[in-house]
């Protein structure tokens, strides 16, 4: 999440790349399969979930396989070789699992097209086996989930591997006002695949990271303002933020029951779409799902159309453009293709109202102090974390480890606050909510506008643990306050660094919302594959 959003009242978030005393899969064999590693000349890479699907089909791959490459994918460009530390903890089940669906494939069972599909999640979703969910905090090490998220059972019943879980910004980002993203006190710092040095934005800094390296074939991230399309942007994926209500969040561990959402990154719109279709139904321990009834798909794939941009009336909103030439000019290209292929542009030159900046950030201090509560009610007493208030007591005594570049403000702070009743977090929560809807929905009456389109965020910055992110630019505020959903697409590169165009409009636009991405996507054709350049080689 972007935490210059709420503490500096800016906007993005960023991270840094200096080498982390903590290492990634920490409990995996740490010996790469591999000679020095030739980071794209790997036998999957670029592959979609259709080519899988057809492989696999034909016999040509099995489940099986493909985990134990993408497994030996990951020990060579993850643990070691560039090193990306983007991976916290590889499944120990993962080929057991892969087997079992060879199995029931070879049985006549298919359960859908993510059978046999490797698939990393972040790792503040639980799963009930043998990986920790630890949000990349030191003090939840050693927590294992008596039962899986919402999310992990529907990849299972969809057949999916889950193949291991994602570093992150620890505590999803909300730890500090000097944070820097992608670092976790568990799972040090995950860099960026295309320039080492930089940052690969948060909190979904390990999913954005490893789907853009091909070190899976999918990954699934959490979002409350920005952490799912800034680490696509910053990576060069697809990521779909979708509707608050459309996935279940039941074993997330939460920052903002009013923001907070899982949902895709693929290294193409349709893949994330696949995966999209999977995630959705009601969700019996999450209330907000059942305001998804009659408003979601089990397949979102039918709303791909290459064609889709004809006659669309897009609102280009031009405040959010940034301060870097070479993005700008790539951006009016952009433009000028959702032109060319029959596009309505409308310049917006308003800035969307997204609410307060103070309003919004007390939102989020009084519901993840509420959120965290509950959620440590139900994990396992034996690690002595039962509270907001004992995790800052751990910090304390575990300084040197958990808190060697930044503090824990952040947790402090909300700390304070009182519980959901309280006058500050009413009015607060109405403010935000009131605003960014209206924001959104007047531009969009105004204009009779299918979306709204602007620039996810700038190139990725350098990463920094001293200072913390300096990142600037990003535009994900104000559908991420109103809890409506946002696509961001690769809409092309400067100084080697990709960036990305993002989509968004009301509540349940995701049928609009991916047919415009798709459309663009496919004539436009801006996804570019990391180099793992070391500083010298790139930009610095």
């Amino acid at each position: 999440m972007k935490r210059r959003s709420f503490i500096r009242f800016a906007t993005l978030s960023g991270a840094a790349v200096t080498v982390s005393p903590f290492s990634s899969c920490k409990t995996e064999n740490k010996k790469a399969t591999t000679k020095e590693a030739k980071p794209n000349d790997f036998e999957l890479n670029e592959i979609t979930v259709d080519e899988l699907q057809k492989r696999m089909a034909n016999g040509t791959l099995s489940a099986e396989e493909t985990t134990k490459l993408y497994i030996e994918r990951i020990k060579a460009i993850d643990s070691s070789g560039p090193k990306l530390n983007s991976v916290i903890e590889l499944n120990p089940d993962a080929l057991n699992i892969a087997r079992q669906l060879d199995k029931e494939r070879k049985e006549g069972k298919i359960r859908g097209p993510l059978h046999g599909i490797p698939i990393l999640i972040k790792d503040n979703i639980d799963t009930a086996d043998k990986m920790m969910t630890t949000a990349g905090a030191l003090a939840l090490k050693g927590n294992y989930a008596k039962q899986d998220s919402y999310v992990a059972k529907k990849l299972r019943e969809a057949g999916a591997v889950i193949l291991g879980k994602t570093n992150l910004s620890e505590w999803a980002n909300f730890r500090s006002t000097h944070s820097t993203s992608g670092w976790s006190s568990r799972g040090g710092q995950t860099h960026n695949p295309y320039i080492l040095s930089r940052n690969p934005c948060g909190s979904s800094s390990g999913s954005g990271a490893s789907v853009s390296a091909n070190l899976t074939a999918l990954a699934i991230g959490t979002e409350t303002n920005g952490s799912i399309v800034c680490p696509s942007n910053a990576n060069g994926v697809v990521g779909i933020k979708p509707t608050v209500g459309l996935v279940g969040r039941s074993g997330i561990i939460p920052i903002s029951e009013t923001q907070d959402t899982a949902g895709p990154m693929a290294r193409t719109v349709k893949d994330a779409a696949i995966l999209l279709g999977a995630l959705t139904g009601t969700d019996p321990n999450d209330k907000r799902t059942q305001e998804s009834n009659g408003n979601s798909y089990s397949d979102y794939t039918k709303f791909l159309d290459k064609d889709g941009l004809k006659g669309a009336r897009l609102g280009i909103a031009r405040s959010y453009f940034g301060q870097v030439r070479k993005e700008n000019e790539e951006l009016e290209k952009a433009i000028e293709i959702m032109k060319q292929q029959g596009a309505v542009i409308i310049d917006i030159d308003e800035r969307i109202p997204a609410g307060k900046g103070q309003d919004a950030f007390n939102v989020l201090l009084y519901e993840f102090k509420d959120g965290l509560n509950k959620y440590f009610a139900n994990i396992d007493p034996a690690l002595g974390i039962r509270s907001l208030k004992d995790v800052i007591e751990f910090n304390k005594k575990h300084a040197d480890e958990a808190m060697p570049y930044f503090g824990q403000e952040i947790l402090e702070m909300a700390e304070e606050k009182g519980d959901l009743n309280t006058k500050e977090y009413l009015e607060a929560h109405s403010n935000v909510l009131k605003e960014s809807r209206e924001g959104i929905d007047n531009i969009i009456d105004k204009h009779n506008l299918d979306a709204i389109v602007a620039p996810t965020g700038g190139p990725a910055w350098t990463t920094e643990l001293i200072y913390g992110d300096h990142g600037g630019g990003g535009s994900s505020s104000a559908a991420a306050r109103a809890g409506y959903p946002n696509i961001t697409v690769p809409a092309g590169s400067a100084y080697g660094l990709p960036f990305g165009l993002s989509f968004f409009g009301r509540a349940y636009s995701e049928p609009v919302l991916i047919r415009i991405a798709y459309a663009f996507e496919q004539h436009s054709k801006k996804r570019i594959v990391p180099e793992f350049l070391n500083p010298h080689n790139g930009v610095v």
